[in-house]
């Protein structure tokens, strides 16, 4: 059971890996003013979605850690998304149930948005976030470039 659950944990991170190298990689930072990176964005292309005026958003937040029985998960943690004026527009719990270890995607119109959501590294961060129609966004908030 551990072995057959090792290979579709590994099968999954290569998948996780295989899609995240695919793309252009851009560095978002914190708006307060400071040098500090808070990690990757990066804008994929999604075929179904192609001509579409929405874009989506995945976000790799701090995780909690919760077990199971014999079984440890590491659910991500919510996050909040406001408008470009500031404005309060959906918080996103980030996950199905604390078993779920992949980040929610996210459909939204596309534009500019503020983030505000738990890092591992650095604790509560604000990040803007750019959503491009038809396409993909990933934020990663503990990866360093």
């Amino acid at each position: 059971m551990k072995s057959l659950l090792n290979a579709c944990s590994t099968a999954a991170l290569l998948i996780v890996l295989l899609g995240l190298s695919c793309g252009i990689l851009t560095n978002a930072q914190a708006g307060d003013n400071t040098a500090l990176r808070i990690g990757l964005v990066r804008f994929g292309g999604m075929e179904h979605c192609t001509g579409s005026a929405d874009g989506y958003l995945l976000v790799y937040s701090a995780t909690d850690e919760f077990s199971d029985g014999d079984l440890i998960f590491n659910a991500h943690s919510s996050y909040v998304i406001y408008t470009s004026d500031g404005k309060f527009l959906r918080n996103v719990e980030n996950h199905i149930s604390r078993t779920d270890e992949l980040p929610e995607l996210v459909k939204l119109a596309a534009g500019s948005y503020t983030l505000e959501a738990r890092s591992a590294n650095d604790g509560y961060v604000r990040v803007p976030v750019l959503i491009k129609p038809g396409r993909q966004t990933i934020l990663d908030l503990d990866s360093r470039s």
